[in-house]
């Protein structure tokens, strides 16, 4: 049975001389419970989108359900479709949540000036299902890893006065690890936000990123790709905690952990736009033995935290016939040499704070410490804090406050920012949370 929802999205088709955002209507609040992306015709382009800018305003609807009552400090919520670009620079599309705040009341400015907050959720996921527009509604919810929920970090820069977008940077392939789709994708959505007119129209919006883990890579790659890419965009600051700039590096870390889950996604995310790629991937999986191409794929249709529980301590070489060896193929090397490795694209034109645990068993510091001193050597203006307490998974809630007092001080004009400064903290709050 066709939904009204269905019928809504038909009146966002492609008008003969093209899709033009400002003539989009917002399609209305719906009551019904939110349905997944995989089952919701919302998620979808228009024909012929292919021929609009990136950045270009698809659809548009109020988000469906009370989602008001899983995230505090919004007056109204929207899922906005728009136009990106893959990593293979192809026409694509993707879905970003803009959340508004009951008022417009940034501390420290006054009535001319809007905060436009872009959180880059780390999920960490190759289901399309697991997709931040979608898992506000559910997982992201609950409590994580001690650290609160992803929900309570919304609704705290919502108090704030801060408008918030939260795109599904991996686009609608689930592009998990593909730098260069999640950077284009997350530029995107705040170039789609700020032509939306859903940002006070009289006022100057100050934009900026913040991303933990997964969520940093979508950051950092934003923020590389940002000059060459989005050049009209200018970003007041960003934000990045727990960095992974060498997905090769964190393979080898986590294989035989309890995060190894992250790792068959990891090969699904960056063999999801290329067709020769996931063939070449699925045929050297074994065929039999526990490690098989069957347990391997069921990643397909899992969260990052069901990953996480199915392939706990596992050894990732062992799904594959030659063990590491397949995973060295040209096929494969050659996409994660262009998407897996930060630092080579470009570099942040925007004030930057870069905090991690000195003690991060998913990327080592010194990956870190290495990208950061190349930024200090061409005179990016980076603030870079070293926890000496913790690890990746404490360092969420260690960093947390930090993160968002470096945020508050780029949005209320307080923050100092210019030059380079590499100092050890130390911050442990997460030991005192029961």
């Amino acid at each position: 049975m066709l939904t009204t929802r269905f019928f809504a999205a038909l009146e966002c088709l492609l008008a003969p001389c093209g899709i033009v955002a400002s003539s989009l209507q917002i399609q209305p609040y719906s009551p019904l419970e939110p349905l997944p992306p995989s089952r919701d015709p919302f998620y979808t382009a228009p024909h012929g989108f292919e021929k609009t800018a990136p950045g270009t305003i698809l659809r548009i609807r109020h988000a469906p359900g009370n989602i008001t009552s899983v995230v505090a400090n919004a007056s109204a919520v929207y899922h906005i479709v728009y136009r990106t670009t893959d990593s293979n620079y192809k026409p694509s599309f993707a879905v970003t949540t803009l959340f508004v705040p009951f008022g417009n009341v940034t501390a420290g400015t006054n009535s001319s000036q809007s905060s436009l907050l872009s959180i880059q959720i780390p999920y960490n996921s190759v289901w399309v299902d697991a997709s931040p527009s979608y898992a506000i509604y559910y997982d992201f919810a609950q409590p994580a890893f001690g650290a609160g929920s992803t929900n309570d970090d919304t609704s705290h820069a919502l108090g704030k006065g801060w408008f918030v977008n939260m795109p599904d940077h991996e686009g609608p392939a689930a592009s998990f690890a593909m730098g260069i789709t999640e950077g284009h994708a997350t530029l995107d959505s705040i170039r789609a936000v700020l032509s939306s007119r859903l940002l006070p129209a009289t006022t100057h919006t100050k934009y900026a990123m913040w991303g933990y883990s997964g969520g940093s890579i979508a950051s950092e790659w934003a923020a590389e790709l940002q000059e060459q890419y989005a050049p009209e965009l200018s970003f007041s600051g960003m934000a990045i905690g727990g960095c992974v700039p060498n997905m090769t590096e964190a393979r080898d870390n986590l294989t035989g952990t309890a995060y190894a889950g992250l790792l068959p996604g990891m090969y699904l995310g960056l063999t999801s736009e290329d067709e020769d790629a996931r063939a070449y991937l699925v045929s050297r999986l074994k065929t039999s033995g526990p490690y098989n191409a069957s347990a391997f794929l069921a990643d397909l249709k899992l969260t990052v935290t069901q990953a996480f529980a199915a392939y706990a301590n596992q050894d990732l070489y062992a799904y594959f016939v030659n063990g590491r060896a397949d995973l060295e193929a040209p096929v494969l090397t050659n996409i994660g040499a262009r998407n897996s490795y930060q630092g080579y694209h470009g570099v942040p034109q925007m004030p930057t704070f870069v905090y991690k645990a000195i003690g991060d068993e998913f990327s080592t510091v010194r990956s870190t410490d290495a990208l950061v001193e190349r930024w200090c050597g061409i005179n990016v203006d980076v603030e870079y804090q070293r926890n000496t307490v913790g690890n990746h998974i404490t360092e969420i809630g260690n960093g947390k406050q930090r993160a968002l007092n470096w945020l508050g001080g780029i949005f209320d004009g307080t923050a100092i920012v210019g030059g380079c400064s590499v100092q050890n903290v130390t911050v442990d709050v997460t030991s005192s949370v029961s």
